[in-house]
């Protein structure tokens, strides 16, 4: 076999090692799970006292190959290779002796599937180990039993969060919710493996509420998750949660019992265009990935400014495991970054000592003394073309050879940033969006005179602390702030017309967008957008300056900033908008605010800015959040034709 190996040990135990030849990761092709089935019937015949299935690379197992299922002719097609998955999975759920997954690493999709497939989960007790059903995601569901076992396994209330949100929980929270069995360092996680299949303790039963929600109370349940799933997303746009729901309360989790005409049928997902476009996203942020590949990890950052942007990257960094020293010009400055970075750290980690550690990591540095010591070397102060110039002529000269200087400048240029460099060529951008912990891309900026090197080892960074690097060039704006100009622009053109807000921010969230632009103008901050529109618009009339929209002169002359400051387009109370009633709108208004949007895309293409339109797609659905199921704003201005 070529992706499966078995033995049998001393004790009576066989060690089934799933190992995808010619891939970095364990994922499910035709071939593998043809293995596995033979592998399957080999080992029944040995009869084992147990088996304990493993792998033999740094995370247990994905799911599906995805490129192989982008390949199939046919729904036809892929319905035959949904089948064989889930006959499997059975086979393996129906040996006659117990079985464990020992999970190591990332368990999802389908891989996740083969671990609920064995009688128990030992689970490794590191940051790395995620339990996901990420199916969803792609406008498709987890069918080789996982909708179907999950719910018993966990109760349904805690199944359907996974199954609908695609979100991961780590090994210690999948050891309270009853998905695996231990949760062990790694000296004991082959002892613990062995032993739990060796002594096969019968499950707990779920209890009581539980069990009635897996039976009579079954509509109730999918009632509430259907009410959640509203909220976020409506079904013409993302009809797999839906389709999830549907297929566990009407047949149980069994896609083979679906009429092929029913909407939570394998054919009417596999056929709607939302999943050609969510499979689409994800070979563009695999593509995104790639461009990280190759750099040596950092092992210390120095961050130069505490505010908000400086302070949320230098917490991130030490969430990751790289030392950050944080500088700023007292210690008053730099402890409310420290108090933000230990509540995400609390809403992230959770475990106590993680919390301590990564705290641990996040070294406040005053006199900056970090900087000689650092890999990368970030700047993030206010958008001063003097200040920065005089920081680094500082940091330039306490740097050591090979390290990273970089900025978060989001406006001015890297070229007048490093005019009075030694050596230019070693400043790069590295940008980051606000706000730091959720915004998934950083742009990756080169100047006509930055190092290769150092822009590869800004974006290996960049993936280091796991969000997605876009090489862009230095041009105002670069991609995500040039594009969200003229859109946002028009949305302030409108406000000045008399279009009511709510009108524009709702004909956007239908559209497809996660916020409108009227209320994305208040959390990025009305100043921001002011000084942002003037740095990024083309002269105004009187060939000078840009004509700034009134409503946006008004609002900040008063100081009514947004949400920082409680008012600014919208009223906030506890963090949200207040808002009205919007009016009824059209298709025209829709095309007249995404039209410049869709313009500006094209135009930064047509420069260069970016390397192609997949990139820019890419860019804009991870910084902007242009609606995922329209496949991308270039994607989509192509099919709109």
């Amino acid at each position: 076999m070529k992706h499966w190996r078995h033995e049998k040990d001393a004790q009576g135990l066989v060690w089934l090692t799933f190992d995808r030849a010619g891939e970095s990761t364990n994922t499910f092709s035709k071939e593998a799970i043809a293995e596995l089935s033979q592998a399957l019937d080999e080992i029944a015949k040995l009869s084992p006292k147990g088996m304990i299935v493993r792998s033999a690379k740094s995370a247990f197992a994905a799911g599906a190959d995805v490129e192989e299922f982008t390949r199939f002719a046919s729904p036809e097609e892929a319905l035959a290779f949904v089948r064989s998955g889930w006959d499997v999975l059975q086979k393996l759920r129906d040996l006659p002796f117990p079985s464990t997954a020992m999970v190591n690493g990332f368990c999802m999709g389908g891989g996740l599937e083969l671990a609920l497939a064995c009688r128990h989960i030992v689970a490794l007790d590191d940051p790395a180990t995620r339990f996901a059903f990420p199916e969803v995601m792609l406008g498709i569901a987890p069918v080789w039993h996982g909708v179907q076992w999950l719910p018993k396994k966990i109760g349904p209330v805690a199944a359907m969060d996974m199954l609908l949100t695609g979100k991961t929980i780590d090994a210690q929270r999948a050891k309270r919710m009853r998905l695996a069995d231990q949760c062990v360092p790694l000296r004991i996680l082959e002892n613990t493996a062995r032993m739990v299949t060796l002594e096969a303790p019968a499950p707990k039963p779920l209890p009581l509420m539980q069990r009635l929600m897996l039976g009579p109370l079954r509509g109730m349940v999918v009632s509430q998750a259907k009410k959640q799933v509203a909220r976020r997303a409506k079904r013409e746009h993302y009809p797999a949660p839906y389709a999830i729901l549907e297929l566990w309360q009407k047949y149980d989790g069994d896609p083979f019992a679906v009429p092929s005409g029913e909407p939570c049928s394998i054919n009417a997902l596999f056929d709607h265009p939302t999943t050609r476009s969510l499979i689409r996203i994800f070979f563009l942020q695999e593509k995104m990935k790639s461009l990280g590949k190759g750099g040596a990890e950092a092992k210390h950052v120095h961050v130069v400014g505490a505010g908000v942007m400086g302070g949320d990257i230098a917490a991130i960094c030490a969430m990751r495991g790289i030392t950050v020293t944080l500088q700023d010009t007292s210690p008053e400055r730099i402890a409310p970054a420290i108090q933000r970075a230990a509540k995400l750290f609390e809403r992230r980690l959770r475990d106590p000592r993680r919390v301590r550690d990564a705290l641990d990591r996040m070294i406040p540095d005053v006199n900056g003394e970090g900087a000689a010591r650092a890999d990368i070397i970030i700047e993030a102060i206010f958008e001063n073309l003097p200040a920065k110039r005089e920081l680094f002529a500082k940091l330039e000269a306490a740097a050591k050879p090979g390290a990273v200087l970089a900025s978060n400048t989001s406006s001015l240029k890297l070229a007048d940033i490093s005019a009075d460099f030694k050596d230019p060529s070693r400043l790069v951008g590295i940008h980051f969006f606000n706000p730091v912990p959720q915004m998934m891309l950083v742009e990756i900026v080169s100047a006509a005179n930055t190092n290769a090197v150092a822009a590869k080892k800004a974006a290996a960074f960049v993936r280091q602390i796991d969000k997605l690097p876009l090489p862009v060039k230095d041009s105002p704006g670069f991609l995500v702030n040039r594009v969200l100009g003229p859109y946002m622009q028009q949305a302030f053109r409108m406000l000045d017309e008399g279009v009511k807000p709510e009108t524009i921010d709702r004909a956007m969230e239908d559209f497809g967008m996660p916020m409108g632009p009227v209320e994305l103008a208040d959390t990025v901050g009305l100043d921001i957008c002011l000084a942002a529109g003037k740095a990024l618009a083309k002269k105004g009339s009187d060939g000078e300056q840009p004509d700034a929209p009134q409503i946006l002169l008004n609002k900040v002359a008063l100081g009514h900033l947004g949400r920082k400051t409680s008012q600014g387009i919208y009223r906030y109370e506890n963090g949200k908008a207040v808002k009205g009633q919007p009016d009824a709108y059209g298709k025209d208004m829709v095309d007249a605010l995404v039209d410049p949007y869709l313009a500006e895309a094209k135009a930064v293409v047509a420069e260069g800015v970016v390397a192609d339109a997949d990139l820019a797609d890419a860019g804009l659905i991870f910084g902007t959040g242009f609606a995922p199921f329209r496949g991308g704003p270039l994607h989509y201005a192509a099919q709109k034709k």
